[in-house]
C-alpha cells in the first residue's frame, strides 16, 4: 500500500469548493478509484491551495489520473513534469506505517478526516525533520494510527482522523534509544512561522476545509457529504 500527498494551487477566479462536490466529478472520481485501486480519499483547501490525501492498494496513482477534470482550475506547478498541476509532499513523520490490508482496514465509518496546514521556517526544516524521525521510530504507533505529515517546500500537511484510532504498532521502530523530548510542543515552537488572524489555537496548526471525501469500508468505496 502507498500513501499518497499532494498540494496543488487553484487558479483565480476559478470557484473550487463547489465543483469538486459536484455529482459528475464525485462519480467520476469514484469510479476512478475503484477502477485503479485507491481508496481513502480526502481533499482539503486553504483559500486556493489545496491538499490531498488517498492511499494506494497496489501501485502509485498520479492525482492526474483521479481527477482529470480539475486540470483546466489549477495552475501549473513548476518542477517535476511539464504542465505538472499537483506537487506531492514527502512523508517526513507518520505515526504507524501500514504492513498489510488487514492492518490498515479502517473499522470506524463513523470516522472523519481532517487536516492541518503549517509554515516552517526554512532554517529549522533539518531540526523538524530529525525530530520527527526520532519520533516517529522510537514511539511506532504513539498517536492516531493514520496520522501522517508531508512537506513541500516550507509547507506541513498534517493528515489524521477523528476520533483518533490509538493502538500499538505491529512493528518495532528502527531506534532503540530514548532521545525523544517530553516537552514536545515547547521544543517544536520555535520551528514555525505563525499564522495572523486565525481563530484562538490554531496559530502554529491551521485547520483546513475539507471539501470532498472517498471512503472505503469492506471493500467498497462510498462518497459523504463534506
Amino acid at each position: 500500500m502507498k500513501r499518497c500527498l499532494y498540494r496543488a494551487e487553484g487558479l483565480r477566479g476559478k470557484e473550487l469548493a463547489s465543483f469538486f462536490r459536484s455529482q459528475e466529478v464525485s462519480s467520476s472520481l469514484a469510479e476512478a478509484m475503484e477502477h485503479l485501486n485507491v481508496v481513502n480519499l480526502s481533499l482539503f483547501a486553504c483559500s486556493h491551495q489545496l491538499f490531498l490525501y488517498y492511499e494506494c492498494l497496489e501501485e502509485a496513482v498520479p492525482p492526474e489520473s483521479l481527477l482529470p477534470e480539475a486540470s483546466e482550475r489549477l495552475a501549473v506547478w513548476p518542477g517535476g513534469e511539464q504542465g505538472r498541476r499537483w506537487a506531492p509532499l514527502a512523508d517526513i513523520f507518520h505515526y504507524q506505517q501500514p504492513v498489510s490490508a488487514q492492518h490498515w482496514e479502517r473499522s470506524n465509518a463513523a470516522g472523519e478526516p481532517y487536516g492541518r496546514l503549517a509554515l516552517l521556517k526554512p532554517e529549522e526544516a533539518a531540526s523538524y525533520v530529525y525530530y520527527h524521525y526520532q519520533y516517529q521510530e522510537e514511539r511506532p504507533g504513539d498517536g492516531d494510527k493514520y496520522g501522517i505529515i508531508g512537506l513541500h517546500e516550507n509547507v506541513l500537511f498534517f493528515y489524521a482522523e477523528q476520533p483518533a484510532t490509538r493502538e500499538p504498532a505491529p512493528y518495532e521502530g528502527r531506534l532503540k534509544t530514548t532521545l525523544t523530548p517530553d516537552n514536545w510542543a515547547e521544543i517544536m515552537e520555535p520551528h514555525f512561522i505563525k499564522w495572523e488572524g486565525t481563530p484562538a489555537g490554531q496559530d502554529i496548526w491551521r485547520k483546513l476545509d475539507l471539501v470532498l471525501e472517498v471512503r472505503s469500508f469492506t471493500g467498497k468505496l462510498g462518497i459523504r457529504d463534506a
